[in-house]
């Protein structure tokens, strides 16, 4: 047996222990759609939490979680069926290079076709800036693209860390300990050095944990890493509220508030009056009451708000005697 097989055979040994899976891409839908893939589910195994589940189905903790309310993160129990949460609306934003939506702690990526090519979208769980650290909006582009990057933590980073005694050098070396991971991007953002990279702790991934930058289970990085060219453009935002047309019907999707919005957050009247400018012009009737319990819960799943003709005949009849 060749050294060169040998390495490759540990290498999917470690993959299958990790449980990691590779990550999807979709076509984006035709005809003006906005909403790309399936409704999924799965049982728990008795040794799963949902942070495995999460990374073996290219998930995040924090979408996951919101998904299955009532389902404990760290002892689902063998058996219980968990939702996956792989049906989504794509952000309000163009559809070119990169487009991040906070809220969602998500990162989808739109690569250039060719002409003979059906255009996809690829996506993928991100970490982002938490409170005091936020990940800053707008639009600016990947400057930088380094492998094997070095660590070198700010000044007000390093005395975070001193407070509670963990005591960072001036600079870390490449390699398994760095919290960059194996791959980073840089981004054009005047005033910060904020990059899209890897990690050394992928269980985060997902969350609002992060000192600003965006951060990447391991193999999603190095994927993303190998697509992605310098000047690339970038837009991150914040839409907790999503809405999004397929098939002439109106698609709602809700994530809660980010933890800098939770003094103000946003509003049922917020997403009213998104629903409201959506259909103005159709005069497609809403389901009001799945619009609210779609605020309720903010699951993150799209939820279907128009009635269809089958509904409003439906309702009418209950209204008339």
């Amino acid at each position: 047996m060749t050294m060169q097989l040998i390495r490759v055979i540990a290498a999917v040994g470690v993959l299958l222990a990790a449980g990691t899976a590779a990550a999807e891409s979709f076509p984006l839908p035709g005809d003006g759609g906005d909403l790309i893939g399936d409704p999924r589910s799965t049982l728990a195994r008795h040794e799963d939490t949902l942070i495995d589940i999460a990374r073996e189905h290219g998930l995040g903790y924090e979408e996951i979680v919101n998904a299955n309310p009532g389902v404990d993160p760290w002892l689902p129990g063998a058996g219980v069926s968990v939702e996956l949460p792989k049906r989504r609306l794509l952000p309000m934003a163009p559809r070119e290079g990169i487009v991040i939506n906070l809220p969602e702690h998500r990162l989808y990526y739109f690569p250039k076709s060719g002409r003979d090519e059906t255009p996809v979208v690829w996506s993928y769980p991100v970490s982002i800036g938490k409170m005091d650290w936020n990940t800053p909006l707008g639009s600016t582009r990947i400057v930088q693209k380094i492998k094997d990057p070095t660590w070198t933590p700010p000044k007000s980073v390093r005395e975070e860390h001193a407070k509670r005694g963990d005591i960072l050098p001036a600079v870390v070396p490449a390699g398994p300990n760095n919290p960059l991971g194996l791959f980073a991007m840089r981004l054009g953002i005047p005033g910060g050095a904020y990059l899209i990279h890897g990690t050394n702790r992928p269980a985060g991934v997902g969350m609002q944990v992060t000192h600003g930058c965006m951060r990447l289970y391991p193999e999603d990085i190095e994927e993303l890493f190998a697509m992605v060219a310098v000047n690339t453009p970038v837009r991150i935002v914040n839409q907790p509220f999503k809405l999004g047309w397929q098939d002439g019907q109106l698609w709602v999707e809700v994530h809660p508030a980010l933890q800098e919005d939770t003094v103000e957050p946003p509003t049922l009247t917020d997403l009213t009056r998104l629903v409201v400018d959506a259909t103005r012009e159709s005069l497609t009737p809403v389901d009001w009451t799945r619009v609210q319990r779609a605020f309720a819960e903010a699951r993150g799943m799209p939820v279907a708000v128009s009635l269809d003709g089958g509904e409003q005949q439906r309702m009418a009849d209950r209204v008339d005697p």
